[in-house]
């Protein structure tokens, strides 16, 4: 029997940015879109909605829970029903919680994501939080991450 650690993505990164630059990258979702997702659209406070078009067919939407800028984010995610088939993390199903602890003249984050449903369904969505979260640290240290090959279907 698999234990609850086992479905759940943990990662720690170092950003050359202030915890309030990286927290911008977060919340607002003109910055957001630098790094993730085509379209996205939030209302951050406690109980407010957001929702990112990711990929083509495939959009995240949860509700944020907590917000203490620049320091904590809490926020629930899933996918919205879509092409393909039974989803195994509905909108909302899990959690996403990411500290930004200031390092010099940078930040430490780290992101938990709780409660997939599965190992299968943690090491899918570990894939895509590893290049998400490497095109975050690009884009809140001023760089350019470029074009999503994820949208290109390059990966």
């Amino acid at each position: 029997m698999a234990s609850s650690t086992e479905a759940v993505v943990e990662r720690t990164v170092t950003i050359d940015a202030s915890p309030e630059t990286v927290w911008q990258f977060l919340v607002d979702p003109d910055k957001t879109t630098a790094w993730w997702g085509m379209t996205a659209s939030f209302d951050p406070r406690p109980g407010g909605a957001y929702r990112i078009e990711v990929i083509r067919g495939h959009t995240a939407s949860g509700e944020f829970v907590e917000l203490d800028a620049p320091r904590r984010l809490v926020y629930t995610f899933g996918w919205e029903a879509g092409e393909g088939g039974p989803n195994p993390v509905p909108s909302g199903s899990s959690t996403i919680e990411i500290e930004l602890v200031p390092e010099g003249s940078g930040t430490v984050l780290t992101f938990i994501h709780r409660d997939l449903p599965s190992t299968e369904t943690a090491e899918s969505h570990s894939k895509g939080w590893d290049h998400y979260l490497e095109r975050l640290t690009v884009a809140a240290s001023g760089g350019d991450p470029g074009p999503d090959p994820w949208l290109s279907g390059e990966m």
